[in-house]
C-alpha cells in the first residue's frame, strides 16, 4: 500500500477486503514489481502456475499444498498490479511467468477480463461472470467456486490436457 501512495505517474486504487486475511510474509517489497513468486515450485520448473490477487492468494497457496500432496509441482504468483508487472523488464517477467510453462490458472473473485493475457491459450481463469449476490462472504465464495477444492480440480484438469 505504501508503493500505491507514493505513485505519482498515474491513477492508483486501493482495494480493501472486509475479510480477516493473514499478512503474508515477504509480500511488501516484492509487491512493488506488480507480480511476484509468493511460493515457488519444489523442482526445477513448475508443471502449473496459479496466479491470484488479494484474498484469493490464500486460496491459491492452500491449493498449492493440496496439489503437492497429489504430486503436482505448482508455483503460486501474487499478481498485485498488471500494469506494474508489465512495466518490469522482460527478464523479470520471464522469471515470474516463464513462457515455457503454458499451463496457468488465474483465480479472481471478480471479472475474468484481462486475465487471459497472463493465463494464455492453454490456461484457464476462475472468475465471476455474473452479477454478485448478497450473503456472508464464505457462502458467496463457495457459490461462485472460490474454494481450494475447485482450484485443485481445475488445476488437475489443466494438467491432464
Amino acid at each position: 500500500w505504501l508503493a500505491a501512495l507514493k505513485r505519482t505517474d498515474g491513477p492508483t486504487a486501493l482495494v480493501l477486503s472486509r475479510q480477516d486475511l493473514p499478512q503474508l510474509a515477504g509480500s511488501n517489497k516484492l509487491a512493488e514489481k506488480g507480480a511476484y513468486i509468493i511460493s515457488p515450485e519444489k523442482g526445477e520448473q513448475p508443471a502449473l502456475i496459479i496466479m491470484a490477487s488479494g484474498s484469493e492468494v490464500r486460496l491459491a497457496l492452500e491449493a498449492q499444498e493440496a496439489l503437492w500432496e497429489q504430486g503436482a509441482d505448482v508455483r503460486v504468483v501474487s499478481m498485485v498490479s498488471w500494469e506494474m508487472f508489465l512495466a518490469q523488464d522482460e527478464a523479470y517477467r520471464e522469471k515470474v511467468l516463464p513462457a515455457a510453462v503454458r499451463k496457468r490458472l488465474a483465480v479472481e473473485a471478480g471479472r475474468a477480463m484481462g486475465w487471459q493475457q497472463f493465463a494464455g491459450c492453454e490456461g484457464a481463469v476462475i472468475a465471476m461472470e455474473q452479477f454478485g449476490a448478497s450473503a456472508p462472504g464464505e457462502v458467496l465464495m463457495e457459490k461462485y467456486g472460490f474454494t481450494v477444492e475447485n482450484i485443485v480440480r481445475q488445476a488437475l484438469e489443466l494438467l491432464a490436457r
